[in-house]
């Protein structure tokens, strides 16, 4: 299972926002997601289809990186770390979500 991949489209608003702008908002995500540990990645993959691990794994493809120093700079620690403070067991409910919510991702990404 993976997140999206980048779908550029070639004249999007996106691709003329200054990188500073653009990096500014992201840190500024980032810095929330940190803060709402209440949010689990689980919840997030079920409504948006995406997680922290996805941001972190988009870090480490973009900048030539492993997966493990992306999703730490995104958890703010290592991984295994906020697995132990914040991770709780899916409900089948919640992967059942999921699934429904990834299958609504650009196909074969």
């Amino acid at each position: 299972m993976s997140c999206s991949d980048d779908q550029t489209t070639g004249n999007d608003a996106l691709d003329s926002l200054d990188d500073a702008v653009a990096a500014a908002a992201f840190r500024r995500l980032v810095r929330l997601l940190q803060h709402r540990s209440d949010a689990a990645n689980i919840d997030l993959m079920g409504l948006a289809g995406f997680c922290r691990n996805c941001l972190g794994d988009w870090i480490a493809e973009a900048g030539d990186m492993d997966k493990e120093t992306g999703r730490a700079i995104v958890h703010g620690m290592p991984t295994a770390e906020w697995k132990a403070r914040h991770h709780t067991a899916a409900t089948p409910e919640q992967l059942a979500r999921m699934e429904e919510s990834m299958a609504k991702n650009p196909q074969g990404h």
